[in-house]
């Protein structure tokens, strides 16, 4: 007497009919780029300005995989006869990304925001030495970290943020005033010694040029393995250069 088939091998072939007919979602890299969320946990970027050295990172990553070297500074009372402070100033930070397990302890338990996600990930390496990235590469990954997000309509704007505007925009009035201190003089003395000297090219903040990716340098960065938003910031700011050095040549030969 013959016996029917299985029901676990009628399952099995059901399985294999399935995966037949499923697209495949294989992606050829690194010919073609995953098209990552742009929060993925790629690397840790480092914003130095913003570190104080308060080891809260290096004592709470459970690898003990970033390393600290700092010195003190003393630095002058504000006020005539006010007291000295010390402040300390960052030496050496450096990430071993060979002992790193991407837990993200390091940029939770940050309280001045120094360390930030980046979705960058193609650095590896053949040497494990060289994944220890020293805080010089760790401040080039802060260019791929993506804005935050924009704050909901009707939100306040967080102090930090509103101070840190009022600071950026009292310091750029101070150094547009600078800039046109210096410039007055200067015309003033090309008039007196006649027309050659006003004809002098004019500074870079009067020049504006609308960013474009120079698709030359974006070209050949890509082709010395950069990363392609790397490449299109730096081939951006190559295209600004070049205008702006183009402006300024036409203007002194007008």
């Amino acid at each position: 007497m013959r016996t029917l088939p299985k029901i676990g091998l009628l399952k099995g072939l059901g399985v294999t009919l399935k995966t037949m007919m499923t697209p495949a979602t294989t992606a050829q890299y690194p010919h073609v780029k995953p098209d990552l969320p742009p929060r993925t946990r790629g690397v840790i970027a480092l914003m130095e300005e913003n570190c104080t050295v308060c080891m809260l990172c290096a004592k709470e990553c459970p690898d003990w995989c970033i390393y600290i070297d700092s010195h003190k500074d003393t630095i002058p009372p504000k006020k005539e006869g006010g007291r000295a402070r010390t402040r300390n100033q960052l030496d050496r930070f450096a990430i071993d990304f060979a002992l790193c397990m991407y837990c993200g302890i390091c940029v939770e338990v940050c309280p001045f925001d120094a360390l930030f996600w980046s979705p960058e990930f193609e650095y590896s390496t053949y040497s494990v030495r060289e994944l220890t990235h020293e805080k010089e590469r760790l401040r080039v990954w802060m260019d791929t970290v993506p804005a935050p997000p924009d704050l909901e309509v009707g939100a306040e704007i967080p102090p930090e943020i509103s101070d840190g505007l009022a600071a950026a925009r009292k310091a750029a009035e101070a150094q547009a005033a600078q800039l046109m201190a210096a410039s007055q003089p200067a015309a003033g003395g090309g008039g007196a010694a006649g027309g050659g000297q006003a004809a002098a090219p004019a500074g870079d903040d009067d020049i504006h040029v609308e960013a474009q990716v120079d698709q030359e340098v974006f070209d050949q960065l890509v082709a010395e393995g950069k990363s392609e938003r790397v490449a299109r910031a730096k081939a951006k700011a190559a295209y600004v250069r070049k205008e702006k050095a183009r402006i300024r040549a036409e203007r002194a030969a007008g």
